[in-house]
């Protein structure tokens, strides 16, 4: 019992730093430390998918899974087995890539406009 919660607990965690990475800097535009999170996660993302990094949370999935004698993740990893012809079509997995780094740098490019907003509204007081 415990390995499945492990595992489905990965599995949790798996999906909340997607969603993170995905809106995660929107959070910037009223709490501007919060963009030094969402760069780490989005360069890490980022090296997840450019360069094939290995997600940890891969890891502990696969383990947990098995260690409670289910199958873990496919090859493939957590976004083709959950996500990948599941959210979106299998064919449109680039689209996808593509929205969620035009959904990071609109997040950013907003934070950065508020933020330069905030100090000119400073300067003025």
């Amino acid at each position: 019992m415990v390995y499945r919660i492990i595992g489905e607990g990965a599995m949790v965690l798996h999906m909340a730093f997607l969603v993170y990475v995905i809106i995660g800097g929107y959070l910037a535009w009223r709490w501007p430390p919060m963009f030094w999170p969402h760069l780490a996660c989005a360069l890490y993302a980022l090296g997840i998918t450019v360069i094939g990094w290995d997600c940890p949370l891969t890891h502990v999935e696969n383990w947990g899974r098995e260690q409670a004698g289910q199958a873990g993740l496919p090859p493939e990893g957590f976004i083709e087995h959950y996500l990948t012809g599941v959210i979106y079509p299998a064919e449109h997995l680039l689209t996808a890539q593509l929205l969620v780094a035009l959904s990071v740098a609109v997040s950013w490019a907003g934070a950065l406009y508020l933020q330069r907003r905030r100090k000119t509204a400073e300067n003025r007081a």
